[in-house]
Parts: C-alpha cells; sequence; structure tokens
C-alpha cells in the first residue's frame, strides 16, 4: 500500500520521501513505482517526460526522524497492529507535519489518536489496493479530528484524482466492516464445500456486479491482513467476524495470496 501511496503523490507532482528501514525493500519498492509508471506510459496515461519527472520527485529514508520537518503532509502505513503504528505516529508526530493519516483498514482513529499530543491534526486516509487504479479513498474523522485537517486532506485527495467518503470513527469503518464481513462468509463456504473459490467470486462478479470476487481480493490485499483485521473486529464487534479455521490455516502454512505466490488462487506465473 505504501508504494502505492508513493506513486500517487510523485505522479500527482509532489515531492514524495518513503521511509523504508530495510535498504532491500527499498529496492523493491523503487523498482515496483517505476514499473507502474512504464505501465502508465505504455497505456498513453503519463507522457515519458512526465514519468522521468515523476521519478525525480522520488526518495527514500530509512528512519522517520531523517524526514525533514514541517512536511504538509506524512501518511502512515505500516501493518494493522495498533501498538506497531501508535510508535510510528509518535516518531512522525516528533517531525511537526501539518497533518498526520493512517492508512489503517480497520483500527479505531481514536485509539491510535491516543499517541498524539495533537490529535486535531490526525484521521484516517484508507486508500485501497491497487491505488493507482482505485479511485475511492476512506477519510476516518475521530473526535479530536479539526475540520480544517479533513477539508484540507480532502483537497489533497482531490488533487491525487481520488474519490473521497467521509466516516466517523468506528472499528471497521464503513468499507472494511462490510468487505471483511463479505470475505470471511466467502471463506466459510470454500471450507464447507459449497463451491471453489473461483465459482463464489464469479458469483459475486457476475450476479451482483463486483469487479472482483471477495477471495480474489482477500488473495490480493494478503490473507495475513484480513486475518489481522478479523480479529481485531472480533475483539471489537462480536464473534460475526470470528476468522474461519481454514484462513488461520491457510496464513500458518504461508498460503498469504499474491505475493507468497498462493492463496485462494496460484500466483507463482
Amino acid at each position: 500500500m505504501g508504494v502505492g501511496i508513493a506513486h500517487a503523490l510523485v505522479v500527482s507532482g509532489a515531492e514524495t520521501i518513503v521511509v523504508e528501514p530495510v535498504p532491500s525493500r527499498s529496492d523493491k519498492a523503487r523498482q515496483a513505482i517505476e514499473d507502474v509508471l512504464a505501465k502508465g506510459v505504455q497505456r498513453g496515461r503519463l507522457t515519458n517526460l512526465g514519468a522521468s519527472h515523476a521519478k525525480e520527485r522520488l526518495s527514500f529514508v530509512d528512519t522517520v526522524d531523517r524526514l525533514p520537518e514541517q512536511l504538509d503532509i506524512v501518511i502512515e502505513s505500516v501493518p494493522e497492529n495498533p501498538a506497531v503504528k501508535r510508535g510510528v505516529l509518535r516518531e512522525i508526530e516528533r517531525r511537526h507535519p501539518a497533518v498526520i493519516g493512517s492508512n489503517t483498514s480497520s483500527i479505531a482513529i481514536g485509539a491510535l489518536a491516543e499517541a498524539l499530543e495533537r490529535p486535531d491534526t490526525f484521521l484516517g486516509t484508507h486508500f485501497f489496493n491497487p491505488v493507482w487504479s482505485m479511485k475511492l479513498v476512506e477519510l476516518v474523522v475521530g473526535t479530536k479530528t479539526a475540520r480544517a485537517t479533513v477539508d484540507g486532506v480532502r483537497a489533497v485527495m482531490t488533487v491525487l484524482g481520488k474519490e473521497v467518503i467521509e466516516v466517523n470513527d468506528a472499528p471497521g469503518f464503513a468499507t472494511s466492516r462490510l468487505g471483511v464481513l463479505l470475505g470471511l462468509e466467502a471463506i466459510r463456504m470454500v471450507e464447507a464445500g459449497v463451491a471453489t473459490a473461483a465459482d463464489i467470486d464469479k458469483a459475486m462478479m457476475l450476479g451482483y456486479g463486483h469487479p472482483m470476487g471477495p477471495l480474489r481480493l482477500t488473495d490480493l490485499v494478503g490473507l495475513d491482513v484480513r486475518l489481522s483485521v478479523a480479529r481485531y473486529l472480533r475483539d471489537e464487534l462480536g464473534d460475526r467476524f470470528q476468522p474461519p479455521h481454514l484462513l488461520e490455516q491457510m496464513v500458518a502454512d504461508g498460503r498469504l495470496g499474491q505475493k507468497a505466490g498462493r492463496g485462494f488462487y496460484d500466483w507463482s506465473s
């Protein structure tokens, strides 16, 4: 997700710094962004000069404390672990950016804002994967988020070419709360032998007009991510979000979806 957000920013004209502590992952992230820029040129969505300028606007550092102070916006996009996120958000706040966004897909913004001295400058900025083709950004407004913060970030998202929905703070927000519930039920259907993953996905695409089925989407998001979100929502909202045994077993077996080469589908090719 961080790669996709960085791509959206550099294409829009923003000087963009990615924080990645592992050098090999920095190289991989840079290459991924350059590959998407190249595809944009091939499809006529971007000129060669535009792609070149976008690359020039991209840089990497290995720690948050190497970010410049008083940036316009910093978007946190680390794994869905509240303790990890709070630690990173505290580090970001010490750089005094005007606004801090969290790309959390489920964790209540109020719970994360407890780590901050200025929660009025903080909100949820939930992007969707892959960021370069998904138009939606969900802005999650905490009880202490200032209206000026929301309006400013909404303007930024418009520059990025995104469509915005605004939701009040609650675990799972609007999108994850509905999407995860559908995904978990689809996994239970596979577990019970109701139908194959491909046929369940086909049913939702052709019968309900979904652009992608819930199981293929789970592979794209990552089964480990979906499991983490499901456990959090179960603890916050009840047993209807209890992860199916099949999901827990697939994560334990390393079948994490596209990034691992296998999940409900074979991604090895």
